[in-house]
């Protein structure tokens, strides 16, 4: 099974056989779960569900008292992650997922339009100027991936001072004053610390998508789930789409 080297092991060859057979039962067993629990018309469980930090906590907690009075047999488990993660393997069943190309391997709907804008801590630089002269908080290497991060690296320069790996880390340094931000309409407007220094900009502009796995398409819980959420959802839908108007 293994090779034993100076100072670690190795699987030999026989050893890669039985790591691919055993993938490939996780992968087939992962698949038979996901089917049975998809034919389960029963309007109680787990919904396991995955959101980023900044959606779990402006959008939903003020949702989950008429969830839970509509559907008392529903017991949530709420995974937060700015990362995606696999609906395939059942690392969630539901995924609140902010992103311009969710992939073709999930099913669900798109919710609405996200803006995005810059903002800085009120009075703490002239909104005249921080664009091009205020230091610059910006994501870490795994949100490098995201057009607020790939637009705000193409004009900051040499002017990053903080970098973070959440949204809400992001809004934090910046309502502390340390610098300007990229960050979501819905949840930088409502702070009254925080000040648009533009107004929302096209090319960071994201898609907010409600998402799940084909095989569970029958769950009753997961139907009732999604769409008590979409339909709460669109009375915000002018706030996550922001306002033209500058705070």
């Amino acid at each position: 099974m293994f090779e034993r080297h100076l100072e670690s092991y190795a699987l030999t060859a026989a050893g890669e056989t039985m790591r691919g057979s055993a993938e490939r039962v996780e992968a087939e067993m992962a698949t038979l779960k996901r089917q049975v629990i998809g034919e389960d018309v029963r309007l109680t469980g787990t919904v396991r569900l995955t959101a980023p930090d900044d959606i779990s906590e402006r959008l939903l907690p003020e949702r989950l008292p008429a969830l839970r009075e509509t559907y008392p047999g529903i017991m949530l488990e709420m995974i937060v992650a700015d990362r995606f993660l696999n609906l395939s393997r059942r690392d969630a069943d539901v995924s609140f997922r902010p992103s311009r190309d969710p992939g073709d391997t999930l099913i669900g709907r798109r919710l609405c339009a996200v803006a995005v804008t810059i903002y800085c801590r009120r009075g703490a630089f002239t909104c005249a100027t921080a664009l091009t002269d205020a230091p610059v908080v910006s994501g870490d290497d795994s949100l490098a991936h995201t057009d607020s991060v790939k637009w705000m690296e193409s004009q900051a320069g040499d002017r990053i001072v903080l970098r973070a790996n959440t949204m809400a880390g992001r809004l934090y340094a910046v309502r502390a004053g340390i610098g300007i931000a990229a960050l979501p309409c819905f949840s930088a407007d409502p702070n009254p610390m925080l000040v648009r220094v533009t107004d929302p900009i096209p090319e960071m502009e994201n898609e907010l998508w409600l998402l799940t796995h084909p095989d569970l398409r029958n769950t009753a819980r997961i139907t009732a789930f999604t769409d008590f959420m979409a339909a709460s959802l669109s009375s915000n839908k002018d706030l996550l789409e922001g306002p033209r108007a500058r705070s």
